[in-house]
């Protein structure tokens, strides 16, 4: 599988999400995610919040006995029923819980889930030094931040703010339409997010694509509204001998800066997306990719 360098790690560019995992049996479940990994993924997205905890616990069944050296673990903390929660106790008591449910000694990155309006930044530090002074946590990352949040975080923490969880895909084009239409009187100049792509580049913080099979309708392969970008990224598709979604997980990846993250539970199709890997895609199939989806070029 396609490889690249995040933190000390080398580590799969495509990641598995396992937000929905725990919404299988627990046999199902730890056959998935064994699965990703006879595959050949390393990297693996987690959160406490996801199935209440349950994915975490059948993550933690399906690797148990493995080298732990051999895949990255990251999850997630701070969302919690009707609010968002930074104080260092939840976040070290989120910690030590995600620990708990997978049975492990410490997780490779951890991401604040979303942005705590409320934020005290000395807890969230005091937090941050606590967990890596125990060997608990590794590295940190943020997830659905816009620069200034990221910012603001990084003028009280001392460790690097790795990665940035957003939702990108073809149909969720947003950070990538604003730069390329900037100063343009179009819905496409519109800057939702403070020009947080360029951004997470400009720091060297890898973007983890979620959300990349999602339309405003639900999975665009099935979205009639996109009746007409489905047939041309179908074609696009049979050019490379891979499926639409298999593509569309192409198209992010010849963005070397992003991760896609694949959180789909049907092991089949986990299997065919990965073929992702083997599209080449050049600099002109990318744009005119892009624009085939609906998007303006300039």
């Amino acid at each position: 599988m396609k490889k690249i360098k995040f933190a000390d790690y080398e580590v799969t560019q495509i990641m598995l999400g396992c937000m929905r995992i725990g919404g299988l049996s627990e046999n199902d479940a730890v056959k998935h995610v064994q699965s990703a990994l006879a595959m050949g993924i390393n990297f693996f997205d987690n959160a406490d919040i996801y199935c209440q905890g349950k994915s975490e616990e059948y993550f933690g069944k399906a690797i148990e006995g493995m080298d732990r050296s051999s895949i990255v673990v990251q999850t997630k903390c701070a969302i919690r029923k009707g609010f968002y929660d930074f104080s260092k106790e939840h976040i070290v008591c989120s910690v030590e819980n995600s620990l708990k449910r997978m049975k492990l000694d410490y997780i490779d990155v951890l991401c604040l889930h979303r942005p705590d309006v409320l934020m005290n930044g000395y807890e969230v530090a005091q937090a941050f030094d606590e967990l890596k002074g125990r060997g608990l946590v590794r590295h940190f990352g943020v997830s659905n931040f816009t620069p200034m949040q990221t910012e603001l975080l990084k003028k009280y923490v001392d460790e690097p703010i790795l990665t940035n969880q957003l939702q990108l895909g073809l149909f969720h084009t947003g950070m990538i339409d604003s730069g390329m239409c900037a100063n343009m009187n179009n819905a496409f100049a519109l800057d939702y997010d403070g020009g947080v792509l360029p951004y997470c580049r400009l720091n060297d913080m890898t973007i983890q694509a979620w959300g990349p099979m999602r339309s405003d309708n639900g999975f665009f392969p099935e979205d009639e509204s996109l009746a007409l970008q489905n047939k041309k990224l179908s074609a696009w598709a049979e050019k490379f001998g891979v499926s639409k979604e298999a593509l569309s997980i192409a198209w992010l990846e010849r963005m070397d800066f992003v991760q896609p993250i694949i959180g789909t539970t049907n092991t089949a199709r986990l299997a065919d997306m990965l073929k992702a890997d083997n599209v080449e895609l050049s600099r002109q199939e990318w744009y005119k990719i892009y624009s085939d989806m609906g998007n303006m070029i300039p």
